[in-house]
């Protein structure tokens, strides 16, 4: 048996479990603590001292903090594209409330009977305003924007903190027995309104956050999986596996404040999935608690022939039918060799065309992304300052691309790659790869670009909270669809979005796209959009009515609701028409089954009948 690598003991083993050979306990220091509003934003996207700065004295922007790349860096492009593309006047800042006082958040509606049964469980809990309020919501525009404005409608009645599963078994038979509702709280960061409270319901509501329930319960070296309880951070995660030589590999990009139960509850996709998989293929076992009771699998094997897998019940339940939570996942030893990449491409078909071809040959990199042109100039003006050396090398480089090879730089558009292996395998990989480039009219653009371009994808999501001071409207939304489609679903929805922009009155907009991830069968298309609403008086009733025939488009052209983002509440007009009308019937069933009395009323994916 393995060394234990904690001296904390771990949990008794079931009968199945006893023959593993694992590692103990491992309490991990989570970068994400029981009170979020101390590191995090209360009122944005992740940590307090990193985030986007316009400076008026000098008219340009920098990052703060020391956590990314760039940050305490001048980044002196990005004002001046900002006017030119939204005409933005920077002496009218629209500031963001202040945290609200505590005896302005509305009472909690619960019981002194409820309170102190609840109370009774020795489980902490808190009715506070703050602790309510920042697990009220998720990471949407209406969601950042109330924040901001405004004030939400219903929030949580109080904020439990369970421990461990049994804390949460006794917190569910609790609920069901006193007919309170239960809404469970990850990482906070979903972008499908599924941890909003649901307006209507007068029932008391339960915020179940999972912070608390982070440890690493075990690792098994020999089998390489590893089983942790849900409320573990994706960093945290990672950073605990690396000291031990091994990685999950999962990386959404929000992976630095979701947590694992929500990766399941959602099913996930991360930005490394060629090499790793997606959630549903790191999966081996997980255990829900439902008012019925726990369910799971009786043993961890890599596969059962058995009727339905139930494992898939349990992904993309988005909270409606129980608590997710202990998850056993898939893991790799940390490979010896990663490199970046990038290609550039004369336009955004022929690199469509080569990400098809590659996926044609099953040779696709742990990471292939590909921008189009508006996200390859916005990637450009992100670049912080440089030397005059630098300036004169980035001239060279222009010039070749431009003059020399003859890309036209309102058309061409970028490949940003990741490879990880064995050495010799990278290199392999990499020449196979840039030879399929070349096929189609690419060349290579060098570790750098893509470098940038993979870390980017962490920074890009603080932007959102300066444009809003500046009131500019920033989102994104993503689709899968088939190759043959791609192109076309891409089109389409620009075109849809530019007319509905103006048939608002917009008249400052921005909306692109990058394909994301590749498949057999099609690949993953993210489109960023972006509007002044200087001249427009409700922003988020805009930018929802422009997003929703987009997303018209997106099915009308052959892409999904979603890849990766789940339904939500957000996205719940499609779902019986993506599942149809059967498929609706066997979810309510299911919830019925589980859930009898509704005491998971999220509302997410369709409205509970019971």
């Amino acid at each position: 048996m393995s060394p234990p690598i904690s001296a904390v003991k771990a949990n008794k083993p079931t009968p199945n479990q006893e023959n593993q050979r694992r590692d103990s306990v491992i309490v991990v220091n989570s970068a994400v603590p029981k009170n979020r509003q101390d590191v995090l934003k209360w009122n944005g996207w992740g940590y307090q001292d990193s985030k986007f700065v316009y400076q008026d004295d000098t008219n340009e922007v920098r990052f703060t903090g020391e956590r990314y790349p760039i940050g305490e860096l001048r980044l002196p492009h990005l004002m001046g594209w900002v006017k030119d593309n939204f005409n933005v006047d920077f002496s009218k800042p629209k500031r963001s409330q202040q945290v609200p006082p505590e005896d302005s958040y509305p009472e909690p509606r619960i019981s002194p009977e409820n309170l102190s049964k609840i109370s009774d469980l020795g489980i902490a809990y808190s009715t506070k305003g703050i602790d309510r309020l920042v697990r009220a919501h998720g990471q949407t525009l209406h969601d950042i924007y109330t924040l901001r404005y405004s004030n939400f409608e219903r929030i949580p009645d109080v904020v439990l903190w369970p421990a461990c599963h049994d804390d949460v078994v006794k917190l569910v038979r609790c609920a069901d027995d006193n007919n309170m509702v239960v809404i469970p709280f990850g990482g906070g960061t979903a972008v499908s309104g599924a941890v909003e409270c649901p307006t209507g319901e007068n029932r008391t509501i339960i915020s179940l956050d999972t912070s608390q329930m982070n440890r690493i319960l075990w690792v098994d070296r020999e089998n390489l999986v590893a089983c942790c309880e849900s409320g573990i951070i994706g960093q945290d995660l990672e950073r605990e596996l690396r000291k031990l030589e091994f990685t999950s590999g999962h990386e959404p990009d929000s992976y630095e404040f979701s947590s694992l139960g929500g990766w399941v509850a959602t099913r996930a996709s991360g930005m490394k999935k060629n090499t790793y998989g997606n959630i549903e293929d790191l999966l081996v076992h997980v255990r829900m608690v439902t008012p019925r009771g726990v369910l799971e699998k009786n043993c961890l094997v890599p596969r059962m022939s058995c009727g339905p897998d139930f494992n898939h019940v349990v992904m993309g339940s988005e909270g409606s039918l129980g608590v997710i939570t202990e998850v056993t996942i898939k893991i790799r030893p940390l490979p010896k060799c990663q490199r970046f990449g990038s290609i550039v491409f004369p336009d955004f078909e022929s690199g469509v065309r080569c990400m098809r071809e590659v996926a044609k040959q099953r040779c696709q990199p742990s990471s292939i992304r590909l921008m189009d042109n508006g996200q390859f100039k916005f990637g450009m003006i992100l670049k912080p300052e440089t030397s005059y050396l630098g300036l004169l090398v980035d001239s060279l480089k222009r010039f070749y691309v431009t003059k020399i090879k003859g890309f036209d730089v309102d058309s061409m558009c970028v490949m940003t790659l990741l490879f990880e292996g064995d050495e010799e395998d990278v290199k392999a990989h990499e020449k196979k790869m840039y030879s399929i480039g070349l096929q189609f009219g690419g060349m290579p653009a060098g570790q750098t670009n893509g470098e940038r371009g993979y870390m980017l994808t962490f920074v890009i999501a603080y932007i959102r909270d300066l444009a809003l001071e500046y009131r500019v409207v920033a989102e994104s939304f993503e689709t899968s669809v088939p190759w043959d489609r791609a192109v076309s679903l891409c089109s389409n929805v620009k075109q849809c979005v530019a007319t509905h922009c103006r048939a608002l009155g917009i008249k400052h907009f921005m909306i692109n796209c990058r394909v994301t991830q590749t498949y057999d069968a099609g690949c993953v298309v993210y489109f960023y959009l972006a509007f002044s609403h200087d001249q427009v008086d409700d922003p988020v009733k805009v930018h929802h009515i422009i997003e929703t025939k987009a997303r018209d488009e997106i099915v009308a052209s052959g892409g999904s609701i979603s890849h990766h983002h789940g339904v939500g509440k957000l996205r719940k007009r499609w779902y019986p028409s993506t599942v149809s009308q059967v498929g609706v019937d066997l979810y309510l069933a299911t919830k019925n089954q589980l859930d009898p009395n509704n005491i998971f009323a999220t509302n997410n994916l369709v409205r509970a009948k019971l």
